[in-house]
């Protein structure tokens, strides 16, 4: 199973950091802006609850068909009611994993994104809880070392 680092979002400093407001062309490419106006405060647009929001480091592959990959950084907020197939972080008899949470008739399963690991079924007498919902998910382009 995948493991997880836990840590706290300080959401009480603010950074500004320079916002292409205009956006950035995946096609044709437009002329370059001369200069930025505008700002974006990463906690203020990625953290919702900032009481009950956490990052967590992926450790591990299970989710790399979801484009979660080894050290990842994923936005994850504990006031967000889960639901069928959220991506979420979940406690299976004390260890941490992320995967999509399904619930049906047949109970609850944790599916994972990668065809390499067999989805697990939450057994009677595990002891499960689903810990907080994948809000965001930040990740390196270039995975250089």
């Amino acid at each position: 199973m995948d493991e997880l680092k836990i840590y706290g979002a300080d959401t009480l400093s603010a950074v500004g950091l320079p916002f292409a407001d205009e956006g950035v062309r995946a096609g044709f490419p437009s002329p370059a802006q001369d200069y930025m106006e505008s700002s974006i405060d990463l906690n203020h647009d990625l953290v919702r609850h900032p009481e009950s929001t956490f990052y967590a480091r992926v450790e591990g592959d299970s989710m790399s068909g979801a484009g979660v990959f080894e050290g990842d950084l994923l936005v994850v907020d504990k006031a967000v009611r889960p639901t069928t197939g959220d991506m979420a972080v979940c406690v299976l008899n004390g260890e941490f994993t992320v995967k999509f949470v399904d619930v049906g008739p047949a109970g609850v399963r944790l599916r994972p994104a990668n065809d390499a690991y067999e989805p697990i079924r939450v057994e009677e007498g595990d002891s499960f809880e689903v810990w907080g919902v994948v809000t965001y998910v930040i990740h390196k382009v270039l995975r250089r070392k």
